[in-house]
């Protein structure tokens, strides 16, 4: 009989040492937590839980990034 996982995706999380995060994907196995700070990282679930707690934190808004766009190239004034 599978157990059911230790935090749902989308859960907020906090770890000693990367901080705050949000909880990508969670099973018996493995979790992946995409941390604020230091991007996603994978652990192996029963290693990890006991250095995490929930965190009643909204989840951050995903930033978008801007394209910037190639200056053309100017020729020098001499």
């Amino acid at each position: 009989m599978a157990s059911k996982p230790a935090f749902a995706t989308g859960a907020q999380v906090e770890h000693g040492k990367f901080g705050l995060g949000s909880v990508l994907s969670c099973n018996d196995d493995y979790i992946v937590i995409k941390f604020d700070d230091h991007g996603e990282k994978k652990f192996v679930t029963s290693m990890v839980l006991p250095a995490l707690k929930k965190s009643d934190r909204q989840p951050p808004v995903e930033k978008r990034r801007a394209s910037r766009k190639k200056a053309a190239a100017t020729p020098a004034a001499t």
